[in-house]
This record gives C-alpha cells, structure tokens and sequence, in this order.
C-alpha cells in the first residue's frame, strides 16, 4: 500500500477554508459577497453595522486559496489591488496574523474579529463558521 502525505497547503485545499468567527462574537454567518467587499476594503462594517476586525494569514497557500475562491482573484491580482487601494488611500489590507495559530487565538479574544482557516483547524473550537470556501 502506498501512503501519500499531503502538504499543509495541498490539505487545505482538498477540504477548503472557513471564515471564521468567536461564539461570543454573535455573528452567525455571512453571505460570500459581504464576506469578499469586507476582505477587498469596500466594506468597512458588517451588514448589523457593527465593525469588523479582519484578519489575513501570512502569504502562502491558504491566503492564496481564501482569495481565489472568494473573490477569484489569483494572488498577483490580489498584491496589485492592495497596491492601488493602499497608494489611492481608499482602504487598507486586514491585519495579518502571525500564523494560523496567532489567527485563531486573536479571533478567541476579540469578538469582532474574523478570520479564514482551513476547515480541519477549526473542528472542536469555539468558533462560528460564517461562510465555507470548498
């Protein structure tokens, strides 16, 4: 029998991403187009008015995989974006974690904050899944 061993990245892309939230936060979903203008800065709050802290993984293949299936966008496009939006002064990139699990503890502390993760890392956390990229 031959075992093959998936790379982090090649996992999360077989079972996909999940943008993320804490219980506590009480947001129980969002549709995909609020989820895409929050993420590429059109956005600014959440459809309660309530604001939002967003949170990016660092460049890699999960950040690539949340932006092509949310926006469908590849990660050229996504750098070239952030790029005129920053020098234009219309919005600013979410904040970017450390790594999924600087991710994962700062949306456990901060109600507001959002964050996408593959979906295997969130089973048994605290958290509510608000949209499924799959």
């Amino acid at each position: 029998m031959l075992l093959v061993a998936l790379s982090f990245g090649q996992a999360a892309r077989a079972q996909g991403v999940v943008l993320v939230s804490a219980r506590a936060g009480g947001i129980p979903e969002l549709d995909r187009e609020t989820a895409a203008q929050l993420y590429l800065g059109r956005r600014t709050s959440l459809p309660d008015g309530r604001s939002a802290r967003l949170l990016d993984l660092p460049a890699g293949p999960e950040r690539d995989l949340f932006y092509e299936r949310l926006t469908a966008k590849n990660p050229s496009q996504i750098r070239a974006y952030w790029s005129r939006m920053v020098f234009t002064g219309r919005a600013h990139p979410p904040h970017e974690a450390n790594d999924q699990e600087d991710a994962l503890r700062r949306v456990l502390t901060d109600p507001s904050a959002l964050a996408y993760l593959p979906a295997a890392s969130v089973v048994g956390q605290p958290l509510n899944v608000l949209l499924r990229l799959e």
